[in-house]
């Protein structure tokens, strides 16, 4: 029997860290979306509005990598 390496270890770690952090994101998705949101605004005003079209599209991608890992595919 092998024993567990550094690198087997720290995988086995992120893997933890992950499946928490989607736990997490599931349970406050509301108040993820909020400060995203929040954060946007606060862009644009610093920005005076020159650039919301790129502001809005972050913080919609954003927002979709926020409920893929809510959702635990694997692929935020």
């Amino acid at each position: 029997m092998r024993s567990m390496g550094f690198l087997d270890k720290f995988k086995q770690q992120g893997a933890d860290l992950k499946d928490k952090a989607a736990g997490l994101a599931a349970s406050h998705s509301d108040k993820i979306g909020g400060g995203i949101d929040k954060a946007a605004g606060l862009a644009s005003k610093a920005t005076q509005g020159k650039y919301d079209d790129k502001i809005d599209s972050a913080a919609i991608k954003a927002k979709e990598a926020a409920d893929k890992l809510a959702e635990g595919d694997g692929k935020a």
